[in-house]
């Protein structure tokens, strides 16, 4: 069964740090890009960071020069190191990527989906 696992939210103080690992795991050949999400109460999820399988990324304005994804080929990991916290950074965060199994046309990609993991930022 193909899965992505999150792990690493929590309680934190404004101005503090955390770091957000997502492993894949099951049976697979290739990920492509792999994203980091999140949703606030009530509001719609958004894209926060993504890299592609080369390493090129991208972030939400909001979020550049505070955050930085990274991933670990060798360990089906994305990571999301997380800086200089806000109270608006307060969400649920969600790993995402397409997961990819050879068939005999070529690949067969599928989305998945993590199960979430809470971060929350008090003062």
């Amino acid at each position: 069964q193909v899965q992505l696992v999150e792990s690493g939210g929590g309680l934190v103080r404004t101005g503090g740090s955390l770091r957000l690992s997502c492993a894949a795991s099951g049976s697979f050949f290739s990920i492509n890009a792999m994203n980091w999400y999140r949703q606030a109460p009530g509001k719609q999820r958004e894209l926060v960071a993504s890299i592609t399988s080369g390493g090129s990324t991208n972030y939400y304005d909001s979020v550049k020069d505070r955050f930085t994804i990274s991933r670990d080929n060798a360990k089906n990991t994305v990571y999301l190191q997380m800086n200089s916290l806000k109270a608006e950074d307060t969400a649920v965060y969600y790993c995402n990527a397409d997961l990819c199994t050879r068939t005999w046309t070529g690949l067969d990609c599928v989305n998945y989906w993590g199960q979430g993991t809470q971060v929350t930022v008090s003062s």
